[in-house]
């Protein structure tokens, strides 16, 4: 069984392969994130692929928001080549609960732990998380907090 680290090695080399500027070059500054990863420390040390997938995320993250940075600075073809970049990270990462998954899964995570009121966001996205963690799906942090701000009202 392979890696993520290898399967990103072997798309980048494929993707280079047929000459796919966009993939490649989106594929190497994954894997320099990767890379940077496990040097950092005091000592380097490989990283599991739920350590990778945290890296492809966070650089997921940087992709949507520096896009929306871009459309809101009237820059739409660069924001086009970020959505792009965002797009060949985004096949490498667990598919996203849609929105309503994600408020039902909180409602009954919410309903379960009797949890109510703003004070109760901590415990709430604990418990979210955990659920989450578990395998009952994916959502980004940000998506999460407000669907659970959302349900505590």
């Amino acid at each position: 069984m392979t890696t993520l680290a290898e399967r990103l090695r072997s798309d980048l080399t494929t993707a280079m392969k047929a000459r796919d500027g966009l993939r490649t070059d989106t594929l190497r500054m994954a894997l320099t994130a990767v890379h940077e990863e496990e040097v950092a420390g005091k000592t380097a040390r490989t990283l599991s692929d739920d350590e990778v997938l945290r890296v492809l995320t966070r650089e997921t993250k940087k992709r949507r928001e520096a896009a929306e940075a871009f459309d809101n600075g009237n820059r739409a073809e660069l924001a086009a080549k970020e959505r792009a970049e965002f797009e060949v990270l985004a096949a490498y990462l667990p598919t996203q609960l849609d929105d309503d998954a994600l408020d039902a899964l909180v409602g009954e995570v919410l309903t379960e732990h009797g949890l109510s009121g703003k004070s109760s966001m901590g415990p709430a996205m604990k418990a979210v998380n955990a659920r989450l963690v578990a395998g009952e799906g994916s959502a980004e942090g940000g998506r999460v907090a407000a669907a659970v701000r959302r349900h505590l009202g």
